[in-house]
């Protein structure tokens, strides 16, 4: 006997503005050219990536090229993350490896400029997504991935509830030609409640040491 499955909603990510108390996450454009350059302008940003550092108006140029290319064809979803205290782009995000018929997209190309690292900015950027991506869009799997090397970046996705899936060897060769191993993390629908009041707790916690 067939199991009667009822239909999904389609996934469709798109450019939004996603605000929330500390940061907005806004679809990245030409007008982010200066902010970029600000922000993105520090060599240790880019040492173990494939994307160029931001180190020039032409790299920045190209980069905003590229992520308009990219929401061009549908393949990424790109954003500036501003802080909204300042109106300060302080980093950016993207939706990437994106497929729509099964409800699952990357959160990756995230960085922030070293001074809003280690802050509220990362973390309530990263629950914005996700809860635009799971409650609103109805997502059944967000992936994340890093360096092998990284370690603090695999500690801080297993402090808020992603589960660790293994790692793809030799995967990707990084700007100075290290032919990197990527550790790959995922969040389902079943797991997004969990995470979201991991998420919530920080973000709170946060707050009352102020």
């Amino acid at each position: 006997m067939t199991e009667n499955v009822e239909p999904r909603r389609p996934f469709t990510p798109v450019p939004v503005t996603i605000t929330g108390q500390h940061v907005r996450l806004e679809p990245l454009g030409v007008e982010h050219h200066a902010g970029l350059l600000a922000a993105g302008n520090f060599a240790e940003l880019w040492l173990t990536t494939v994307q160029p550092a931001l180190d020039s108006a032409r790299a920045v140029a190209a980069y905003l090229d590229a992520a308009a290319r990219s929401t061009a064809d549908g393949s990424e979803v790109p954003f500036a993350i501003i802080e909204t205290r300042s109106n300060t782009l302080v980093g950016c995000t993207r939706w990437m490896d994106i497929a729509r018929a099964h409800g699952r997209l990357e959160i990756g190309g995230t960085w922030i400029t070293p001074s809003h690292q280690r802050t509220v900015v990362n973390t309530e950027a990263k629950y914005l997504q996700l809860s635009h991506l799971f409650d609103t869009l109805g997502a059944l799997r967000v992936q994340l991935k890093t360096d092998a090397r990284n370690t603090q970046s695999q500690r801080a996705m297993e402090r808020i509830g992603a589960v660790r899936e293994g790692v793809l060897r030799r995967h990707m060769i990084v700007r100075d030609g290290y032919v990197r191993d990527s550790v790959y993390y995922g969040i389902t629908d079943e797991d997004w409640p969990y995470v979201r009041r991991v998420l919530e707790m920080k973000m709170l916690n946060v707050v009352l040491s102020r």
